[in-house]
């Protein structure tokens, strides 16, 4: 059970670098994130009870998908941030575009759902011994990591956090989570 609360912790970190980026933005409020939380917590349910019902589906062992699934999502977030910022470099843009209230939405579907996915894969590792301890510190874990980093980010010291490391340790604590999921399996 320890390592399920222990997952769901490591792969919430990205969403630390989520509220960071939603409170350097003006437009955006805090009620937006609570709202997105809260339909993170109701995915990260529904995760949980249909990993349970899919899992017998499967004809292979999960584990193997999970982890090298987050491996390379995480390896994703790395290099796509660092693409397109090289070609943004070549355009001449710069600058971090301010956020309209359906670019806030988006952000929240596709947290809620990474969520929901993180949810099913520490229940499909830790299955039959799931409990459902396990969807709400996943969502927890996202509030209060997009929580306090949005807080900060209205202070001005959060300002002079560099976008790269953002996106370099978001992208580490998947492919952590992915590396963990892997372990589980071997045995480690």
């Amino acid at each position: 059970m320890f390592l399920s609360i222990l997952s769901g912790l490591v792969v919430s970190v990205d969403a630390f670098f989520i509220g960071l980026s939603l409170g350097l933005q003006d437009k955006c409020k805090f009620l937006y994130l609570a709202v997105i939380n809260i339909f993170l917590l109701a995915l990260c349910v529904f995760g949980y009870l249909i990993a349970g019902q899919i899992y017998e589906l499967i004809p292979f062992d999960p584990d193997y998908i999970v982890g090298f699934a987050f491996i390379s999502l995480g390896i994703w977030t790395i290099a796509h941030y660092f693409v397109s910022e090289h070609i943004k470099k070549r355009r001449g843009t710069k600058g971090e575009v301010n956020a309209s209230l359906k670019a806030v939405a988006i952000v929240g579907l596709v947290m809620s759902l990474e969520a929901m996915l993180i949810t099913m894969g520490i229940t499909f590792i830790f299955l039959p011994y799931s409990t459902f301890a396990i969807p709400i510190t996943v969502a927890l874990a996202h509030f209060g990591y997009s929580a306090l980093s949005f807080k900060l980010a209205r202070t001005k010291r959060a300002k002079k956090i560099p976008t790269a490391l953002s996106h370099a340790i978001s992208g580490l604590a998947l492919i952590t989570y992915g590396m963990m999921a892997l372990f589980v399996e071997i045995g480690l």
